[in-house]
């Protein structure tokens, strides 16, 4: 079955979305379209309805401050981490619907996780905590606590799987605010392009660069890039708003931020 229905004349043709049938202005919309006959029939055609509109609220495996979730397809699993909780700052599901609460190796404010396809592993990482500022987990049910460079307010984790490489950043700390692992395990410093308090960085596979973005700091340079994750350059942000986060759509080609203060220009976008 497929949602591509075509029509036209030749190598003219145009995907139909919606198909509606009537008479003299009274149509209703068409569903589904079969082929056969009685039971036989076999289903060619489905309209696409509309996703991410219409939400229904779920039970959490517990009442903790979740902070950060992800999914790994390979895997059918989502994990996330939390901010509160005792004992039981993760949570994973298969399905979405249903949660059950995971051991962390640490009560610490765990505030981000991502996940790695081609090394099969999740990484989360901490804003706070006396030590063990990451964990590491092969499949969500089980973590180990892992030793960041410094303890610095970790904020956010991100995976390029052409690099190999997790970047990480934090809103606050000494010295350097990012950090980078070939495997979720090992973590060494990078320095960041301003001394501000960083909230979010993402990936674009496709162009080959990280982007951050920062709550406060110097005027508008309120946005770093990389094409390594090492070596990261300054960038004017739209604003200077509080931004708190950013990602990237592959199939748009566009960077996508949104912020806390600001004057009807919360939003920002770079292609």
């Amino acid at each position: 079955m497929s949602n591509k229905f075509l029509l036209g004349i030749g190598n003219i043709a145009r995907k139909i979305k919606n198909l509606f049938i009537g008479v003299n202005g009274i149509a209703r919309k068409v569903k589904r379209i079969y082929i056969g006959v009685a039971d036989k029939a076999k289903l060619i055609w489905e309209a696409e309805e509309p996703v991410g509109i219409t939400w229904t609220l779920r039970q959490s495996a517990a009442d903790n401050n979740w902070c950060s979730v992800c999914y790994a397809e390979d895997k059918g699993l989502f994990v996330a981490v939390a901010w509160t909780g005792t004992g039981n700052r993760v949570m994973t599901s298969s399905n979405g619907i249903n949660w059950t609460a995971r051991t962390s190796p640490a009560d610490n404010g765990w505030q981000s996780v991502c996940y790695a396809k081609n090394k099969g592993l999740f990484v989360a990482v901490a804003y706070n905590g006396a030590s063990n500022q990451v964990m590491t987990s092969p499949n969500g049910i089980y973590w180990t606590g892992r030793q960041a460079p410094a303890a610095n307010s970790w904020q956010s984790v991100c995976y390029a799987e052409n690099k190999g490489l997790f970047v990480a950043l934090a809103q606050y700390g000494t010295g350097d605010l990012l950090m980078t692992s070939p495997d979720g395990t090992t973590w060494t410093r990078r320095q960041h392009a301003a001394t501000n308090n960083w909230r979010s960085v993402c990936y674009a596979e496709d162009k080959g660069l990280f982007v951050a973005v920062a709550e406060s700091g110097t005027g508008n340079n309120l946005v770093m890039t990389s094409p390594d994750g090492i070596n990261w350059t300054s960038r004017t942000s739209a604003a200077a708003n509080g931004w708190q986060s950013v990602c990237y759509a592959e199939n748009k080609g566009l960077f996508v931020a949104v912020a806390i203060s600001g004057k009807g220009n919360r939003v920002m976008t770079s292609p």
